[in-house]
């Protein structure tokens, strides 16, 4: 019996992951991300103190929200409508959309190695960080409204 309760368990664990809605899943993954920069503008801004420590882990929890952001995964074919912002020009240049989010990557990974010492260094990463995230909405958002 409890073996047919675990085969049970596994197999309703492996349709979940099939029915993944890869729609909410992206909207959830820029969500996080979404806080955790603006966590970091806060800082940069001067709104809330600079603490190397605590802008270390925000850097580290946005290079986890990266690596998880799994481009085949979160945009396959048929996702680019319904309640999604998600441009068109993301699936007719997944190549463009693809090194636009490896330079995102990059960048993050940077900032986490290069941990910031003094709020400057952190402005400089956050722009850098920043520009990525604006050149990838201009190109593969669309705004609602």
């Amino acid at each position: 019996m409890r073996k047919l309760v675990i085969a049970i368990s596994m197999l309703a664990l492996a349709a979940s992951a099939v029915f993944a809605d890869p729609i909410l899943d992206r909207q959830a993954l820029m969500k996080e991300r979404g806080k955790i920069v603006g966590g970091l503008s806060k800082v940069v801004k001067g709104e809330e103190p600079f603490d190397a420590a605590a802008v270390l882990t925000q850097l580290q929890a946005l290079q986890a929200n990266a690596e998880k952001f799994d481009v085949e995964a979160l945009f396959p074919k048929g996702t680019d409508s319904g309640d999604t912002t998600a441009s068109p020009k993301i699936w007719e240049d997944m190549a463009g959309f693809k090194a636009a989010e490896d330079k995102y990557l990059a960048d993050v990974k940077a900032a986490v190695a290069a941990a910031p010492a003094d709020v400057d260094a952190l402005k400089t990463q956050i722009g850098t960080i920043g520009s990525d995230c604006g050149t990838c909405h201009q190109g593969y958002r669309v705004k609602k409204g």
